[in-house]
């Protein structure tokens, strides 16, 4: 243990931040934790904000993370931070407030981008925690038309979860597919069917103009003039990096906070700073396997980067360089990525049909396999995941089938989504 850190300040309370936590506790730290979050609630889980709590399986305090009193947090709730003098090594809060560190885990996340946010119409939502969630559902239960603003992860399971419970849906995207950011055509063409065979309107290639509506929303006004009829809807365009409190800090910020591939924070100059490690959403680092500095906005990957920022505080120097993964749920169906997906990538069918919904699509480049979609044959995934992190060569051979269906093994896949 470095004996000059007493005092580690986690800016940030979901997984990456609590991962953290976990990790310098369980290397035998045995200095102060001091957790900053600025929600008013405890440590929750997010994937299932656009699933069980959208649908009412799953309450407030059922997604709630166990930290346990061995970690000997400080907890701050309600604690924004606004601002890092890295000099003094303090963290500013609103309110005027400062606390003081030795060493700093920046876990802040990501927020909604919501280009119409000023309007602030009634029946106008984001979803990112857990307060957005229970806003969302309880709209769904007197809606009647919903439309979603961009037809990623978040928007494609709200909708699922809407048609399901018989609203009128219509899912809005600028491009050509859903998920094809993430995924591409090919595969995005699979998950526009999968919605259109349960009933979800789909306006592709479209762009939104504004929203329609005086004292509550209208409906969705596209750059064309055509407006499409809602009481409620969700944008759902993606996330940016929670990273305002750090400008003109010295931190260097490029759509996250640049770190290399051990986690530590570099300045604007290039420099790593002392004992400042970034994890999660707001993080981007150098990872060595694919040779390109990323940003990975799952929940899989917080986890697991929160507890490889905090090793790096204690010393660790090794490179941070997981195969990403997530999966969503939608209708039916479960969709399954793991590695990078680039506009540039080869993809081929190794398994199964997008026709049936049932597959395995590799992606390549360079004549290396860097990613790998499965569509409801979880079975298969962990076998792409080791072809992925082994560099095997593009198209793959199909990996063998084992005797029996094999879950990826936890510490390597968890449960994660967008």
């Amino acid at each position: 243990m470095t004996a000059a850190l007493r005092r580690v300040l986690i800016v940030g309370a979901s997984i990456a931040g609590l991962s953290a936590a976990r990790a310098l506790r369980r290397a035998g730290y045995d200095g102060e934790v001091i957790l900053l979050g600025a929600e008013s609630e405890p440590p929750y889980k997010r994937p299932p904000l656009s699933k069980d709590v959208l649908t009412g399986a799953a309450g407030p305090g059922s997604v709630q993370l166990r930290r346990g009193d061995d970690l000997d947090l400080d907890l701050r709730l309600g604690q924004r931070a606004t601002g890092l003098d890295l000099a003094a090594r303090e963290v500013a809060l609103a309110g005027g407030a400062r606390v003081g560190f030795d060493g700093l885990v920046i876990a802040t996340g990501a927020a909604p981008v919501h280009p119409w946010r000023d309007r602030r119409l009634p029946g106008v939502h984001t979803l990112r925690t857990l307060a957005d969630a229970l806003a969302l559902r309880a709209g769904l239960a007197d809606a009647r038309r919903l439309v979603v603003i961009g037809a990623g992860f978040v928007g494609a399971e709200v909708a699922s979860v809407a048609r399901q419970q018989g609203l009128d849906v219509t899912m809005v995207e600028l491009l050509r597919s859903p998920h094809a950011t993430a995924l591409g055509h090919k595969v995005g063409a699979a998950a526009a069917a999968l919605h259109r065979d349960h009933g979800t309107h789909l306006r592709l290639g479209a762009r939104v103009g504004g929203l329609a509506g005086t004292s509550r929303v209208t409906g969705v006004v596209l750059d064309t003039g055509e407006v499409i009829p809602a009481d409620l809807v969700l944008v759902g365009i993606g996330a940016a990096p929670a990273t305002g409190w750090l400008d003109d800090s010295g931190v260097a910020l490029a759509s996250g906070v640049v770190c290399d591939s051990a986690c530590a924070v570099r300045d604007t100059d290039g420099a790593v700073i002392d004992r400042v490690v970034a994890a999660g959403d707001a993080a981007r680092w150098y990872h060595p396997l694919f040779g390109a500095d990323l940003r990975v906005e799952h929940w899989d990957n917080a986890a697991a980067q929160g507890k490889a920022a905090a090793l790096r505080l204690l010393g660790e120097t090794r490179p941070y360089a997981p195969v990403p993964y997530f999966w969503t749920d939608q209708y039916d169906s479960k969709l399954q990525f793991a590695g990078l997906a680039h506009p540039g990538n080869e993809v081929t069918i190794t398994e199964g049909s997008l026709a049936t919904r049932s597959f395995v699509a590799a992606y390549g480049r360079g004549g290396v396999t860097v990613g790998a979609a499965v569509m409801n044959m979880p079975h298969r995934m962990a076998a792409y995941h080791r072809l992925i992190g082994a560099g095997a060569a593009f198209p793959p051979e199909p990996p063998p089938p084992a005797t029996a269906p094999v879950a990826p093994k936890a510490s390597v896949l968890r449960k994660g989504s967008s």
